[in-house]
């Protein structure tokens, strides 16, 4: 239910936040509420996985690419996903979730997640997402960035993440 409430209240206030690059950075703001508690009284380590699944939408809602996908009848899919924890999230903390898209293969993008409070880091993740087709079928990296406009080739991935997005790709 966290989840809806996060995604209804981002749908209604996006027209209101300023448009990004299809490929970031964003910064989406959020604050700590009772149910993202665990039983040690901080974030549950899942809610940060449901906190990446927002920072991804506002980054598509806010770019634009979205509504794009949208009428071609292109969805994405986390295909991967790991986190690294530094810091705890108390309840009422604010923090905000830093979204970029730093680098891709033929058939995935590779994002990166930054959690921070200020200017601490208190999480990181990479995430591998793919797009498939409402009728079935993947849609390769290439068409996505060609409906985005875009054509240059993937930056380098720092080497950890490139071993991790190539064990992943499998």
């Amino acid at each position: 239910m966290n989840l809806l409430f996060r995604l209804l209240l981002l749908f209604l206030t996006a027209p209101f936040r300023p448009r990004c690059e299809p490929l970031g950075p964003t910064r989406k703001r959020f604050r700590v509420w009772p149910p993202d508690l665990d039983v040690l009284l901080h974030v549950n380590n899942g809610v940060y996985l449901t906190m990446l699944d927002v920072a991804r939408v506002d980054l598509l809602l806010r770019s634009g690419v979205g509504a794009r996908l949208l009428r071609k009848g292109f969805y994405p899919v986390v295909a991967a996903e790991t986190v690294r924890f530094r810091r705890s999230l108390q309840l009422f903390q604010a923090f905000e979730v830093e979204t970029a898209i730093i680098g891709w293969d033929e058939k995935a993008f590779v994002i990166q997640h930054r959690f921070l409070r200020g200017a601490e880091l208190v999480a990181e993740a990479i995430v591998r997402s793919r797009f498939l087709k409402r009728g079935g079928g993947s849609v390769g990296s290439k068409e996505i960035l060609e409906i985005v406009g875009r054509s240059e080739p993937s930056p380098a991935l720092p080497p950890w993440v490139e071993a991790w997005n190539q064990e992943n790709s499998r």
